[in-house]
């Protein structure tokens, strides 16, 4: 079977429902980033970070997969299937994807705030999590997200995913979140690269891909028919 990656970006879980800090009248527009999503912002004011994703975690618990999380699903039936996600949400599990790797976190765990905090994780119980919820060191739990300003500690693992590649589909991402853009570049063994999203053509990617300038959903019907 061939190895096929997905890599995928917001706009996958846009049509789930879930907003990016991008999207007008989003729950990100209430926030300023360097509130609640850098390490300074926990340090200054944990318990505003900790009301924030709670917020996000209760909307993404409430949202469900797309069809487009469940036709990558059932690309397991015809190859080896990595998911690379940018999303911190769990859609592509809850989907069926067996093999999911979260660049940036997931929502759905916590891990201390401290020193050590990528040794465990920790599944959160429901959507809130409180400043008194506390790991085995005994430090608060914060969620399982790599806020701005922080290293990517999945980076490496999933350039090899993708240099192994022999089909890559990059969807619904903007490709301006670094360093995480810079991914594509590694898929030096893929015979197939496609891109899909609505805003394909203003995004600067390689000749080598296959544009298809659909959402996710659309998008990935076409996939399906362009794999066959």
């Amino acid at each position: 079977m061939k190895k096929l990656v997905v890599f995928s970006g917001s706009g996958m879980s846009a049509e789930s429902g879930i907003s990016t800090f991008r999207d007008n009248g989003g729950l990100w527009e209430q926030y300023r980033i360097e509130e609640v999503a850098t390490p300074q912002a926990w340090k200054r004011d944990s318990a505003l970070v900790q009301e924030f994703y709670n917020l996000r975690r209760k909307q993404i618990i409430e949202c469900q997969p797309n069809s487009a999380h469940t036709l990558i699903a059932q690309l397991e039936e015809k190859y080896l299937v990595t998911v690379i996600t940018q999303n911190i949400d769990d859609l592509h599990e809850r989907a069926g994807s067996t093999e999911v790797l979260h660049l940036h976190g997931n929502i759905r765990l916590s891990k201390s705030s401290g020193p050590n905090q990528e040794k465990a994780y920790y599944p959160i119980e429901g959507w809130e999590l409180k400043n008194t919820d506390l790991c085995p060191d005994g430090l608060v739990l914060r969620p399982h997200v790599v806020w701005f300003g922080e290293e990517v500690p999945m980076y490496d693992v999933a350039m090899q995913h993708i240099a192994e590649a022999d089909i890559l589909v990059v969807i619904g991402t903007s490709l301006q979140v670094y360093p995480a853009a810079g991914l594509i570049h590694y898929a030096i063994n893929a015979e197939a690269r496609y891109l899909i999203d609505p805003n394909a053509a203003e995004l600067n990617v390689p000749n080598s891909f296959g544009v298809i300038p659909m959402n996710a959903v659309e998008g990935m019907m076409k996939l399906l028919e362009e794999l066959r």
